[in-house]
């Protein structure tokens, strides 16, 4: 032992993400520390009045046949051929990398099963779940009652934030 740190080389996965599907993170907003949620505003990306938003690119968003403020359900795919399903996303042209959306947890917590942990660490891989984007199916969200008047556009649904890019 020479006091002095030592540098390993570790291995990466890398993910292959079908045609049709993004790669989801999971994400903290301005306004949350850990899955305690202080208020709907994320100052940090301009969301406003909620959080059941999928930011996703511009270009992925035309590619997937939806427009931007379009409401989808999150589906993840794992290998035990169980569906996971979040209901009533709202989706968000954000500039980010192709490919890739993001979302707020613990809002996608069912899109990871409890047993899909972080080898040494047990964190849930939570940065990086294969998606697909797909028609609602008419389950509400999980605060969603009807009711929320949070805004998108000239729409009001349960939980339609605005985007101010």
């Amino acid at each position: 032992d020479v006091g002095l740190a030592r540098f390993t080389a570790s291995p990466i996965d890398i993910l292959h993400v079908p045609e049709g599907r993004l790669l989801l993170q999971t994400m903290r907003s301005h306004d949350q520390f850990n899955t305690t949620i202080y208020g709907l505003d994320d100052r940090y990306r301009g969301i406003k009045g909620g959080r059941r938003v999928v930011l996703v690119h511009p270009d992925d968003i035309a590619a997937l046949g939806l427009v931007d403020g379009s409401v989808v359900d999150l589906v993840s795919e794992w290998s035990d051929d169980s569906e996971r399903r979040a209901p009533s996303f709202r989706v968000v042209s954000y500039d980010q990398p192709r490919g890739c959306a993001a979302a707020y947890y613990p809002e996608t917590n069912p899109l990871i099963p409890l047993g899909s942990t972080a080898i040494g660490s047990n964190c849930p891989t939570s940065k990086s779940v294969i998606v697909r984007l797909e028609p609602p199916t008419g389950g509400q969200g999980v605060a969603g009652s009807g009711e929320d008047t949070a805004r998108a556009g000239d729409k009001k649904r349960h939980v339609e934030p605005e985007h101010n890019a």
